[in-house]
């Protein structure tokens, strides 16, 4: 049986305030991400969670939450299936605890592309919506991994990891140190450091293999000069994109284009078998 998702909302907004109160539990799991502030009481113990707080109701449990401010807003999702006790149970994910949401963007987007799913029909919809949810718990899973390990560096956490992402999108862009710290207000060196804190490798390197990488597929997909890649992928003259690319990749870029149109040498178990 495939996971099913019985019912979403995304960005639901009560401007008088809400309360639901399910004494039984809800027959189903259930995954809210908190926009407001509320008051959340889960087998007679009640606590206040803040803004950018998910939770995943196991389907037995006695809950009940209500806004602690007038207006409410939350992203929510009601969820079944056979594998969806065990996916829970690999990707370790809390139940019936608040976790602080890491990217909150980024999940109640997840959220907004799931509730599309059950608009759009047809004859593959079921089928769509599963996958759309089996990803939507995975990447929550990957996204709790990424907790940074303090307070300090998650402040900073959403602003790099959209600098990442910007840095891999738009490798043709010259980036410099100096002026991704500036945006986050930071020094350099400190930039450095919480870059590196958080993502394991150097800023200096993100912004040479998202050149690189695009290089690359140029140069597997393209007949552009050498020179008209290098300008492509930001450098400023071919000579230092050559350096760069042999030392990173063991080849010169005209190497690894050739490479990348010879036909590889047939192995002796690829050859046809003639029949005796």
């Amino acid at each position: 049986m495939m996971l099913k998702l019985a019912k979403c909302g995304y960005h639901s907004t009560h401007p008088e305030g809400l309360l639901i109160d399910r004494p039984n539990g809800s027959g189903c799991y259930v995954f809210v991400l908190f926009k407001s502030h509320a008051h959340v009481t889960v087998n007679g113990r009640t606590s206040t969670v803040s803004p950018d707080t998910w939770m995943i109701f196991r389907p037995d449990t006695p809950y009940r939450y209500r806004s602690a401010d007038r207006s409410f807003v939350n992203d929510w999702l009601h969820f079944a299936g056979e594998e969806a006790d065990s996916l829970l149970r690999e990707l370790e994910l809390p139940l019936d605890k608040p976790v602080p949401a890491i990217h909150s963007g980024s999940l109640s987007r997840l959220v907004m592309e799931l509730q599309r799913s059950t608009w759009l029909g047809g004859p593959l919809q079921e089928r769509i919506i599963a996958s759309d949810l089996n990803g939507f718990l995975l990447k929550l899973g990957n996204l709790r991994r990424l907790r940074p390990g303090s307070e300090q560096m998650a402040r900073y956490f959403v602003q790099l990891s959209e600098i990442r992402s910007r840095i891999y999108s738009t490798p043709q862009q010259r980036y410099t140190i100096d002026g991704l710290a500036a945006e986050v207000s930071l020094s350099r060196s400190h930039f450095q450091h919480v870059y590196k804190e958080l993502f394991g490798c150097p800023i200096s390197l993100d912004m040479i293999g998202s050149r690189l990488e695009f290089a690359k597929y140029l140069l597997e997909n393209g007949s552009q000069p050498i020179a008209s890649v290098s300008l492509m992928c930001g450098y400023e003259n071919d000579t230092h994109f050559m350096r760069q690319f042999k030392k990173f990749t063991g080849k010169t870029p005209s190497q690894y284009r050739k490479s990348c149109t010879s036909p590889e040498p047939a192995r002796s178990h690829d050859l046809p078998v003639q029949s005796l």
